[in-house]
Formats: C-alpha cells, structure tokens, sequence
C-alpha cells in the first residue's frame, strides 16, 4: 500500500464499525473504566478505558513497560486499582469481597507465559487440579474431564509425564488444557508465543483460536508477537505508557502498518507510534523518545543549578 491508510472515523479509541471501540454490536463480557494502578506514586495505568465482546478475541498489546501485564493482573484480580473500575460477567471486580472474586474467577481461565505447571505433578494432575479444587466431582468423572481436555490439545498420550519431560511447545498445551478445565467463558493469555519458534507458536495460535471459537470463549491475549497477533486477534488495544493509544478491528491496525515512509510522515504522531510499534522499524517516535535523554545527565546526574552571582 502507498500513501495514506484507509482509516476508520471516530476518535482515538475506535471506528464506526459495529459497536463502540471499533467491536461488534454485541454484550461487553468485560467493562474497564477510568482504571489507574500506581507503584511506590508511579502511575504504570492512567485511566484505561476498554470493552471486551462476548466470543472474540482482543489483543493487548504495546513496547515493554507501558503498562500491559498490569492491566492484565488487574483484570484477573491479582492486583488491586487504586481507581477506576472493571465489571467482569456482572460483577465490579474492584469492589468485590475475596470470596465474590473466588466465584468469578471459576468463570475464566488463564494461560500463564510460562504454563505454569506444577513440576511434582504429572500432565493429567496439573489439568485435574482446578476441578478438584472448584468443583464436587468424584475421580472418574474428573479423570474423564482431563482425557478430554488433553485430547483437545493432543497430549492425551502424555498424561503420566512430568513438566521437565515436556518440550516448550508441549507446556503451554497443558498449560491450555488446565486453563479449560472449567470449561470457562472468558480465557486470558499472557504472551502464549513467548520463547517459542515460529512453528510452535503458529499451531499454539491455532489450537486457541480452535478452542476458545468452537465454544465461543472470550480470549484476552497479552502479547508483543505481531505474527501471533494478527492472527488470532478479531480487535486489538494498542498501550502507551499507561495510556490507550487506540482501540480498533484487526483491519485497522494491519491498514496502517502497511503505510509506507512518505505516508506515515503526514499521520498523527499516536498513529506513527502504533506504525513503528506494529513494523518493529528500528527508527521512528519510540526511539526518537528514547534517545531524548541526555547520555551526560544519566551517567553524572542532571547538573546543579547555578549559583547567584556565579
């Protein structure tokens, strides 16, 4: 593509397509509102605001540190807002007591970086764990359970190994397997492709837009990965520094990194970040903000002002 982008109508967060922020006409399963998270006064999100539709796909996504695996825990309730609010399948999860929280975190799964699999327990204990600890079933039905659900990932015939026999590939199947085991609505991925090749990470992303599709489950997906992106994401939230710098359809996003250099340079400086971000181009607004910095001033600390009369 050449020249300027096709480009949605609307303001930063989202086009006219279907409903607002660029999503489908369609119930917000998740609502996040005005949300601000500090550590020791730093503000790492500074009021994010975002819709999540029933049955799609949204992907997180933006440079190191600017606030997405924070907005994450805070939408799985491991970490608590200093303001704003965020309503999950009916329920304000900033004002919900520790055992409302308990009930709604039954309803969504989560797929850990690093699958997270208890290393003293087997394939088919690890995916047993969450039925065991949430549910009443007796063992024959709950072993049934995990047959089927290390079927779906094609591990069945791996059940009785152990994580450290596993490849790397091989860990985050189980580690879905587990994060389905409740059959849940919503499913939260953090960075699902990490540290694996491109092979493994192209079936990784098949087998969740397979899963969470065919039973019409919610996926939040971390990720900087912008293969794995662009093909399981129906929208996509792009972060910077703690802020939403846009919201819109796959379209819009894959629309914009196709512009070329002489197109890009008439673009709104948000959207040329979002450009060089998407196209991993070494120069650009990202980089020019890094280097802003005086290399003097980092190494010897700013200089003192200057006395009177000096």
């Amino acid at each position: 593509m050449t020249g300027n982008h096709a480009q949605p109508e609307g303001g930063p967060h989202g086009g006219p397509q279907g409903g607002p922020q660029g999503g489908p006409a369609g119930e917000a399963v998740i609502r996040v509102r005005g949300l601000v998270k500090r550590f020791e006064g730093r503000a790492v999100l500074e009021g994010i605001d975002l819709d999540v539709y029933r049955g799609e796909t949204l992907v997180i996504m933006g440079a190191s540190g600017c606030g997405k695996s924070t907005l994450l825990r805070c939408m799985i309730g491991a970490q608590r807002p200093e303001a704003g609010s965020i309503d999950m399948l009916g329920r304000n999860l900033c004002k919900a007591s520790e055992a409302q929280l308990e009930e709604v975190k039954k309803r969504f799964g989560i797929l850990f970086q690093s699958g997270a699999l208890y290393n003293s327990m087997t394939v088919a204990q690890n995916v047993a764990l969450p039925l065991q600890e949430h549910t009443d079933l007796d063992h024959a039905t709950i072993e049934t359970i995990v047959k089927i659900k290390l079927e779906q990932v094609a591990l069945r015939e791996h059940a009785d190994k152990f994580p450290s026999q596993l490849s790397g590939g091989m860990k985050k199947r189980a580690g879905l397997a587990r994060a389905m085991a409740l059959d849940p609505q919503v499913l939260f991925c953090d960075e699902p492709s990490a540290g694996l090749d491109p092979v493994t990470s192209a079936e990784i992303d098949r087998l969740i837009m397979g899963l969470t599709r065919g039973l019409g489950v919610t996926s939040i997906v971390v990720t900087h990965e912008m293969d794995s992106a662009f093909a399981i994401a129906d929208r996509m939230v792009m972060l910077d520094k703690g802020r939403v710098l846009r919201i819109d359809r796959r379209e819009w996003f894959d629309n914009l990194r196709h512009v070329d250099d002489a197109g890009a340079e008439a673009l709104p400086e948000s959207e040329q970040i979002i450009r060089q971000f998407l196209r991993g181009d070494a120069s650009g607004p990202i980089t020019r903000r890094r280097d802003a910095g005086s290399y003097a001033d980092d190494l010897l600390g700013p200089k003192p002002p200057a006395r009177p009369g000096a």
